[in-house]
């Protein structure tokens, strides 16, 4: 017990001074020799120790970590020979595919033949092929981007087929060859002859579009191939893969996990088709809206049905300098946009026909925080009257100080009424801007592309009118504005109104629709408020997509 009470250190002083202290009592040199060596071994000073820390462990009542420690050396060591066998297995096996051995009897044209074995499973091989005019022979005419022949890395453009799984395709068309490879599951064997030249696969840039209209590739006469197409809807968003092809573009939806590309009209192709294939349905079409009674489309500043006849031009604009998306809408470059804190707030802009309730969503949203929501100041050149105050109910200025405005462009939209001028001022839009404000802007429809600028990025919401069955039931005791200014009169809607309200939406719809980033239907105003303002809260909080053009100004 004395001597497990003393420590390490004071244990190893007192073996080595022992055989010193018993020197005299020793009768024999012998027995000198052996206590010596035996109180000096290092074994007995380690055995010691030992006893020491074993002694310290065990005044801390130690408990078992595992109670089966054999049994689960046992489990551990049953696989580890299962697992050395397949190892052993998969070592001695060759995966490389299984082709067939080349013919004894080479041609020396043949020297450059390849036969390539390609595992394609269900997924489409993500090539088109066709027939070379002067020879006859079936070359490979494009490889899909992401596709299983792309990712292989084995097939290129201009390649020339021979065989397919062992049938010779010298005599047979490419729609016939493309059967064989549509019914053929798992590896599939190909014989080729290499193209002269191997073009390095192009490095081109992300770059993804907004899709302005709407694309079946089965009813496209023109596509090459309408199993590669890529079928799209107005506003999706696609990534460009390749612009190798000036007319055929290859792209992949950005939200879809297939990596595969599918074929798509370039933007070039498309705007000629649409320019030669309806030039005069969009002259037809924008002289039928504009030639409508005035009551049809928002009027501006309530203009009424009966000074249509002496009111010539409502809205006037400065042309735009950019490409006018409105008359041959097919791409537009996007990117991702979110808005940062601090940074001005996107404008709103409303469109919708006459009746459908801009008005008062506007009203309700206002109404709902108006430290968050404005609407814009107009200006006007007719004398002030009593009880109006400059700045609130307009901003008054004189008939030539408004002409000179209208010269300079400084008007979003203005129009004439009973000899004076209204308008909405690009200042008064920039005033609730800068104010850290939501600015509430509703025009008609044409005025889109003159707002679409990076200053505003606007984010337009279309308020569509329900079927006119709805309009029936829920508009039967609504009234709709008719006159102008403060002495307005309001009158109920009658059926012609309902007809002209759905019909408007329609043609605003298909000729503008592209422009539209949320499309309301106002069935319910309560639902479509509600719709409104979440939609509102996340422009201003997650990530949209907005014009590229926006972000280089």
């Amino acid at each position: 017990n004395t001597m497990v009470a003393l420590t390490w250190v004071d244990l190893y002083e007192l073996l080595s001074a022992l055989p010193s202290q018993l020197q005299p009592h020793v009768d024999s040199p012998d027995d000198s020799t052996f206590i010596h060596n035996m109180f000096g071994e290092r074994s007995l000073h380690l055995l010691v120790k030992i006893h020491e820390r074993l002694q310290h462990y065990e005044d801390r009542s130690p408990a078992p970590v595992l109670e089966s420690a054999g049994s689960l050396a046992t489990d551990v060591s049953n696989p580890i020979p299962s697992l050395l066998s397949v190892h052993d297995t998969v070592a001695q096996k060759s995966y490389d595919p299984n082709l067939p051995p080349l013919p004894d009897d080479i041609d020396d044209d043949e020297e450059s033949v390849k036969i390539i074995r390609l595992v394609k499973n269900k997924e489409p091989l993500g090539a088109t092929i066709k027939c070379d005019e002067h020879t006859g022979a079936i070359l490979v005419a494009r490889i899909m981007r992401g596709g299983a022949a792309d990712r292989s890395g084995l097939i290129h453009v201009g390649d020339e087929l021979r065989e397919v799984n062992g049938i010779p395709v010298d005599d047979k068309k490419p729609d016939e060859i493309l059967r064989i490879l549509a019914q053929s599951q798992g590896a599939i064997t190909f014989k080729i002859i290499p193209g002269i030249k191997e073009e390095a696969p192009s490095k081109e840039p992300k770059m993804f579009v907004k899709t302005l209209f709407d694309y079946e590739p089965a009813e496209d006469k023109a596509i090459p191939c309408k199993e590669a197409g890529l079928t799209f809807k107005r506003g999706d968003i696609l990534q460009i893969m390749s612009q190798d092809d000036a007319t055929w573009w290859q792209a992949k939806h950005d939200s879809h996990a297939n990596p595969r590309a599918g074929l798509i009209p370039s933007k070039q192709f498309q705007e000629r088709r649409f320019a030669l294939r309806q030039p005069a349905a969009h002259v037809f079409q924008a002289q039928k809206i504009s030639s409508r009674k005035s009551s049809g489309f928002r009027r501006s500043f309530r203009l009424s049905r009966r000074d249509k006849k002496t009111n010539k031009s409502m809205y006037e604009c400065k042309k735009s300098e950019q490409y006018d998306m409105a008359d041959v809408p097919t791409y537009e470059e996007v990117t991702p946009h979110c808005r940062q804190s601090g940074a001005k707030h996107r404008l709103v802009v409303l469109v919708g026909p006459t009746g459908v309730g801009l008005n008062e969503l506007k009203r309700k949203l206002l109404i709902s925080d108006p430290q968050h929501f404005s609407v814009t100041v107009p200006h006007t050149s007719r004398p002030k009257r009593n009880q109006e105050i400059d700045g609130v109910e307009y901003h008054f200025i004189s008939k030539n100080i408004f002409e000179t405005d209208i010269q300079n462009n400084k008007f979003v939209e203005h129009g004439e009424y009973n000899g004076n001028y209204y308008g909405t001022s690009l200042d008064s839009v920039h005033s609730v801007l800068s104010k850290n404000k939501v600015c509430l802007l509703d025009v008609q429809p044409h005025m889109i592309k003159h707002l679409r600028r990076a200053e505003f990025k606007p984010y337009v919401v279309f308020v569509k009118p329900p079927p006119i069955e709805r309009l029936r039931e829920t508009r039967r005791n609504a009234k709709v504005i008719s006159d102008k200014d403060d002495k307005g009169s309001a009158k109920p809607f009658s059926e012609e109104d309902f007809l002209e309200m759905v019909s408007t939406g329609q043609q605003m719809e298909s000729q503008y629709g592209h422009l539209f980033e949320k499309v309301i239907v106002n069935d319910d105003l309560t639902a479509a408020f509600s719709e409104l303002k979440v939609a509102l809260k996340k422009v201003e909080t997650d990530t949209h997509w907005i014009p590229i053009r926006w972000t280089h100004s």
